[in-house]
């Protein structure tokens, strides 16, 4: 029998009343690479926290791995991360990344590396070099994680553990990190990867699969069955309640969105350039292309978090920015969802709380609500099935229980444009089919325009009929979606 490197014995973890892990056994022998999978709130995060001692759990894990100097026995890479300014701060605030002034005070890639052994190995596998210069807070999605990445394996762990690492990559992101995990395991790091079936890299050798906070199954991965999942659709009376919404308030405009040659910069680097791009009311959109093309940039001018705006030939609703107007006079006929928004509200925010917000366009509920807003609040508690999760704070909820609640903030006003940046990220299959199929309902229903940024064609709600696709800060022309489920569409 191979030599145990870790093992994970009997843990259970509660927080409060509430089980997440119950009584969790699971062996991880020598040379062996694993992937844990389970749908939302299964329990795989709280188990990654409990194998680096994170978090209080009871039962027994027993590690057999040499530590040295230059070795940590086991590092834990997350899905989001956060970091200090050179102030030493580390409490940004949601458009900060847009200004140029506030992007100074904070510190660039290659001073995040700087201290770091070996670096320069990883930095060059995970493409860092050309970010050396750039600030973290401009960082995208993917750039960011591959700066993580490259931090923890700096550090020589003999467990890796990866939450969920391919979310956010577009399609030349995801081929590099199968290479580089690829790489890893020859250098004699053992994986621990929290991911979905569609993402289960050639060098994983095991699955294990947690269920409500139970280990339902784990073996070899080629003996692993994963039933298909079942076609979702979308209850009727979800679909009738839809139905029963008015139309946005606001449907006096022609065009939504209204770009003229617009160019964005920062320093002597060039994030746009020259994109002439038009909206029409009531079109829906898909926004693609590679991280770092520009994407959550050209967003950013829409919705009234880039000062830029000003400084370009920009129409929204057919009125010209920096005609008088406030960014709440824009935020007020938007619903926002990014990838990172949820990192800026206060943990002990309810997920009541959290959707309330987006009655007013702020980040967290400063207000009194009225008896007709709280109506309107548990309205969409409902409607997204998270009538359990209503009084619970932000931090007790799983990546994906927060990306629901925040997909709710997005659409309770019922506005008349919904700007959908990477909505799906950290969901699990079955939230993914019901929230697709949610918002072409919405679209088709009540004709609210859409723009839809997904690196997955299989994410894109079926009422997406017009296509724009960035590459390195230009339009290019987007390809038609493909039929296969696993479809990207970054090139």
């Amino acid at each position: 029998m191979q030599d145990i490197v870790v093992d994970i014995k009997k843990i259970s973890v509660k927080r409060g009343d509430h089980s997440i892990l119950n009584n969790i056994s699971l062996p991880i022998r020598q040379g062996e690479q694993w992937a844990i999978m389970g749908g939302s709130g299964s329990g795989k995060t709280t188990l990654a926290h409990a194998l680096t001692g994170e978090i209080f759990y009871t039962g027994e894990i027993k590690m057999n791995i040499p530590v040295s100097s230059n070795h940590s026995p086991i590092i834990l890479v997350e899905q989001q991360h956060h970091f200090k300014t050179l102030s030493n701060t580390s409490d940004f605030y949601y458009q900060q990344r847009y200004n140029s002034f506030d992007a100074e005070d904070s510190i660039t890639v290659g001073q995040a590396l700087h201290s770091l052994h070996e670096k320069d190995k990883w930095v060059a596998l995970l493409h860092l070099t050309p970010l050396l210069s750039k600030p973290l807070i401009q960082l995208s999605n993917g750039e960011n994680k591959r700066l993580q990445l490259a931090k923890a394996l700096s550090r020589h762990p003999q467990l890796l553990i990866l939450d969920n690492p391919f979310i956010g990559l577009d399609v030349e992101g995801r081929q590099t990190l199968h290479t580089i995990l690829d790489n890893i395991v020859k250098e004699k790091i053992h994986l621990l990867l929290i991911s979905s079936v569609h993402e289960i890299p050639d060098c994983i050798s095991h699955i294990a699969v947690l269920e409500k906070g139970e280990l339902v199954w784990q073996g070899k991965k080629e003996e692993h069955q994963s039933s298909l999942l079942k076609k979702v659709n979308l209850d009727s009376r979800i679909i009738a309640e839809i139905k029963k919404l008015s139309s946005p308030a606001f449907t006096s405009f022609t065009n939504a969105v209204y770009m003229l040659n617009v160019h964005v910069q920062y320093g002597e680097k060039i994030i746009l350039q020259q994109i002439n791009w038009q909206v029409k009311k009531g079109e829906c959109w898909s926004v693609s292309g590679p991280n770092g093309a520009g994407k959550s940039t050209l967003l950013s001018l829409i919705s009234a978090d880039n000062p830029q705006a000003y400084a370009n030939e920009i129409y929204l609703f057919d009125k010209r920015r920096g005609s008088g107007e406030s960014i709440w006079d824009i935020k007020k006929l938007t619903g926002y969802v990014s990838p990172e928004l949820h990192l800026f509200f206060e943990q002990h925010n309810t997920c009541f709380e959290v959707i309330a917000s987006g009655l007013f366009d702020t980040i967290g509920l400063f207000r009194q609500l009225t008896a007709e807003q709280e109506t309107k609040v548990h309205y969409w508690i409902q409607l997204m099935q998270l009538e359990k999760l209503t009084y619970r704070s932000m931090f007790q909820l799983s990546n994906s229980e927060q990306r629901m609640v925040l997909l709710a903030r997005a659409l309770i006003k019922n506005p008349p444009l919904l700007i959908l940046d990477e909505p799906c990220q950290g969901l699990d299959e079955q939230q993914t089919i019901f929230f697709t199929q949610l918002v072409n309902e919405i679209c088709t229903q009540l004709g609210t325009t859409l723009i839809y940024v997904s690196h997955y064609a299989k994410d894109i709600p079926a009422c997406v009929t017009h296509f724009l696709q960035l590459e390195d800060g230009r339009i290019k022309k987007a390809p038609a979606l493909q039929a296969s489920a696993g479809a990207v569409i970054d090139h």
